[in-house]
């Protein structure tokens, strides 16, 4: 070996780049909100399966837990949490057109049909919730 040598390593360009570069445009502020309300939805899903767990439980168990939900300060954050999943599900619903490519035959569906079909089955799927909740 020669004691000389040395390895060269260049430096490399990095561009400084600030923290909130995502505010610069609608479409990266969106995008970031939307990976920000996969949060409130992982919650929803947690309380879900706490109230699955206080069901198993029992009926005093199951009444606690919703007795927990009926305070101020949690109905207050829960309405939060609703608009922050909403937010999630519309953002991802329009993003739907551009992910899915349906084709019938040789004939590529427009845009707007399968735009229309997620709401569409998103009202119908609530409607059935809430039938079953509220009138059965």
């Amino acid at each position: 070996m020669n004691p000389e040598y040395r390895r060269y390593h260049p430096k490399w360009y990095r561009p400084r780049v600030p923290v909130f570069w995502w505010l610069e445009q609608r479409a990266y502020v969106t995008f970031i909100g939307r990976e920000l309300t996969s949060l409130f939805v992982a919650y929803s899903a947690i309380i879900l399966l706490v109230l699955v767990l206080a069901l198993d439980r029992g009926e005093t168990a199951y009444l606690e837990v919703m007795a927990w939900l009926s305070r101020p300060a949690v109905l207050a954050t829960h309405v939060l949490v609703l608009l922050m999943v909403l937010f999630h599900a519309i953002t991802w619903f329009n993003l739907a057109p551009m992910a899915i490519v349906a084709k019938i035959g040789g004939w590529r569906v427009p845009a707007s049909a399968v735009l229309f079909g997620h709401y569409a089955a998103w009202l119908v799927c609530t409607g059935l919730v809430a039938w079953v909740l509220i009138w059965r």
